[in-house]
């Protein structure tokens, strides 16, 4: 068996957590953001902002955890508090990824379990995901866990592309 494991990410893996989103989202949103998004992405940007993140979050309810196999760094995610009328109650999962390399290796469904947990943990009865809607994979993969979309949906403009994201929502019982 694999040397799988989930655990906080810390200062050393700031490097690799830039690398793994700078490769997944070239490789896995190439047919949905506009090029020019993806081009302007420097490695050195996107490990400023989870530096930021990993090092200095807002407050103990924001984290980002890594996956490794073996010592490898092969996907990470981010929760934070939900915003707005779900503040009370819910936890978003602001990220999850996993280098395309490394798929269908349970990678994403141990994370997505540590950030339930991480919720839980902080009180959260619902979990929150926004997703891109054209991203059917990443979409599948939260449909099978069991989250469902709950009607929200938002568009954000990418280089002058409207691009939508739909909501989807899962309830943090105790099983």
């Amino acid at each position: 068996m694999a040397d799988v494991s989930v655990r906080a990410a810390g200062p050393a893996d700031v490097a690799e957590i830039a690398r793994v989103q700078l490769v997944t989202w070239q490789t896995a949103y190439a047919s949905i953001l506009p090029a020019r998004v993806l081009e302007g992405l420097t490695q050195v940007e996107v490990a400023a902002h989870w530096a930021d993140a990993v090092e200095t979050p807002p407050s103990p309810r924001h984290r980002v955890l890594v996956a490794l196999e073996q010592d490898w760094v092969v996907g990470f995610a981010a929760v934070q508090p939900a915003e707005g009328p779900d503040a009370a109650s819910a936890g978003l999962v602001t990220t999850l990824l996993v280098e395309p390399r490394w798929g269908r290796r349970g990678h994403g469904s141990r994370l997505l379990a540590a950030t339930v947990d991480a919720l839980r943990e902080h009180g959260c009865q619902t979990a929150l995901a926004w997703v891109l809607e054209p991203d059917r994979v990443s979409r599948g993969f939260y449909l099978s866990a069991g989250w469902e979309p709950d009607g929200m949906a938002r568009a954000l403009d990418m280089d002058g592309r409207l691009v939508t994201e739909v909501r989807l929502h899962t309830a943090l019982g105790d099983d």
